[in-house]
């Protein structure tokens, strides 16, 4: 009798582990699929930057180190792998972008440019897509990051090797005012 007992309860816990790992890693996975959604916009706004930045150049010539610098940062966003990466890479890049948007308020002729108004609404609409995208994906790091540190969840994460996954956070500097000078 003991030993159905003893049977019964070894079943019972290797199928509360099995079911807590199961949830861990579908979370894992939501994660995952919304980072994969937000990659998506970010590759659509490296796509247009190198238009946006062509169009600047023939009516600010003056402003390369500007716009060198927001091809850099596309550059390094697209070549970013881990997700920390991707995040630091396109806060900086959003930085430039708002570089080259003030910009076009001091150049008058730009800023009537149907190319250019086309390109930044363009961007625009892009921007307001990954803003969802990363609210999206945030919510999914929210609910996973809360479940691998719960008890007894902890336990199974830190023996299966579940971490933390980052959140897509703007910079400090990317809330200050973007400053243009001449």
């Amino acid at each position: 009798m003991g030993l159905f007992i003893g049977l019964g309860v070894v079943v019972v816990l290797v199928g509360f582990v099995i079911s807590l790992y199961n949830r861990l890693v579908k979370l894992n996975v939501n994660v995952e699929e919304a980072f994969s959604s937000m990659d998506v916009y970010l590759k659509k706004r490296y796509d247009l930057i190198p238009n946006l930045v062509e169009t600047v150049k023939g009516y600010a010539s003056h402003e390369k180190e500007t716009l060198e610098r927001v091809i850099r940062a596309r550059n390094s966003a697209m070549s970013a792998t881990d997700p920390g990466a991707v995040i630091d890479a396109n806060n900086q890049l959003a930085m430039g972008l708002k570089s080259i948007f003030a910009l076009a308020e001091s150049y008058p002729d730009l800023k009537a440019n149907e190319g250019f108004v086309n390109l930044q609404n363009q961007l625009t609409k892009i921007e307001e897509d990954i803003s969802n995208a990363r609210l999206y994906y945030n919510g999914n790091v929210k609910i996973y990051n809360k479940a691998i540190v719960v008890f007894p969840n902890v336990i199974i994460a830190n023996m299966m090797g579940f971490e933390k996954k980052p959140f897509f956070e703007i910079e400090e500097t990317e809330r200050e005012n973007v400053k243009v000078q001449f």
